[in-house]
C-alpha cells in the first residue's frame, strides 16, 4: 500500500457486488471472515482494495460486498493470485460458486452516494 493509504493508484472509486449464501452456513461465513487469513489481507491491500464490507440479508441469504478499488488495482491478477485460490477454494461449500470455485457475484449500480 502507498503512502497515501489509498492502494496502488490515487484514484479511487466504490465496487459493489452481491453473492448468495448456501442455506445452513451463516454461522461459518462469519466465522471463515472472523479468522481471515492475514496473507489474503495483505494481498487484498496490495491490489489496491481498502475499506471492504460484506453485509448479509438473512432473509434471502444474499451477500452484499462493497469496497473502494484503486485506479490501479486489477481484480484478474488479484484472482490469479495464490492465496485467492485458496481462500476461493475454501469458501465454496459454502457460497453458490461456478465451477472454478469463483463465487458468482453480480455487479451493483450505484444509485446514490452521501459522504
Amino acid at each position: 500500500m502507498g503512502g497515501d493509504g489509498k492502494g496502488v493508484g490515487a484514484i479511487v472509486k466504490r465496487i459493489a457486488f452481491k453473492m448468495k449464501l448456501k442455506p445452513g452456513h451463516v454461522e461459518e461465513y462469519k466465522r471463515r471472515h472472523d479468522n481471515i487469513w492475514p496473507e489474503l489481507v495483505d494481498e487484498i491491500r496490495r491490489d489496491g482494495t481498502s475499506d471492504f464490507s460484506i453485509f448479509l440479508d438473512e432473509e434471502t441469504l444474499t451477500l452484499f460486498a462493497c469496497q473502494k478499488v484503486s485506479d490501479g488495482s486489477d481484480p484478474v491478477a488479484h484472482a490469479a493470485k495464490e492465496v485467492s485460490i485458496q481462500w476461493r477454494d475454501y469458501m465454496a461449500d459454502i457460497l453458490e460458486v461456478h465451477p472454478d470455485n469463483t463465487a458468482k457475484c453480480v455487479p451493483l449500480l450505484e444509485m446514490f452516494h452521501l459522504e
